[in-house]
């Protein structure tokens, strides 16, 4: 329950990696941390988020998945980087996401060929072994040739256009009985 207040909080966990059930969501697009608000690199390549098991040592060892961060396409068998691999016990900064539902034009999951496109920490947590708990690694997480971190987009809801309708007949109806009384002027009003 307190999780759900914790979305895009910071969090700093102390643990151990477990490579051996990592998890790969794509595809995805290179976030460029330089530019300001993570806009999207104008680099046209595409890659995966490595969601990898978290053995959190401090809080008692419990799993959590830990977003490393975007590796390109063509590095997305581990074996393509394995000094990225990171081995022993690490601190770790990230951010708290929670679970997504996919969207009508996004395929489903398929979990059982490690295809994810969204995060969906239930079925994320039983084939991992994992807490429903997932942190996305910041840029500083970044290791030569491993996954490029703080590939998170933080995503708020754009709902001005919902305003419309109601101000612009808001407007009409007091622009109504306000051009009678001062522009017409018509007694009375």
């Amino acid at each position: 329950m307190e999780q759900k207040n914790l979305e895009y909080r910071p969090a700093k966990v102390r643990g151990c990696f477990d490579h051996s059930k990592e998890l790969y969501m794509m595809p995805q697009t290179m976030v460029d941390p330089a530019w300001e608000a993570g806009r999207i690199s104008p680099s046209a390549e595409t890659g995966a988020y490595v969601a990898t098991p978290f053995q959190c040592t401090h809080l008692g060892n419990p799993l959590h998945l830990v977003n490393r961060g975007l590796v390109p396409r063509k590095k997305v068998n581990p074996e393509t980087w394995q000094k990225g691999q990171i081995e022993g016990e690490v601190d770790l900064v990230g951010m708290v996401r929670l679970t997504e539902t996919g969207k009508s034009f996004v395929p489903e999951n398929n979990p059982e060929r490690n295809h994810w496109h969204y995060r969906d920490l239930e079925a994320m947590a039983r084939i991992t072994g994992a807490e429903p708990i997932f942190i996305d690694a910041d840029f500083k997480s970044t290791v030569p040739g491993g996954p490029i971190g703080r590939q998170a987009r933080v995503t708020l809801r754009k709902e001005h256009l919902q305003y419309i309708n109601p101000l612009s007949m808001d407007s009409a109806a007091t622009s109504y009985p306000w051009f009678n009384k001062f522009i017409c002027g018509t007694p009375g009003m």
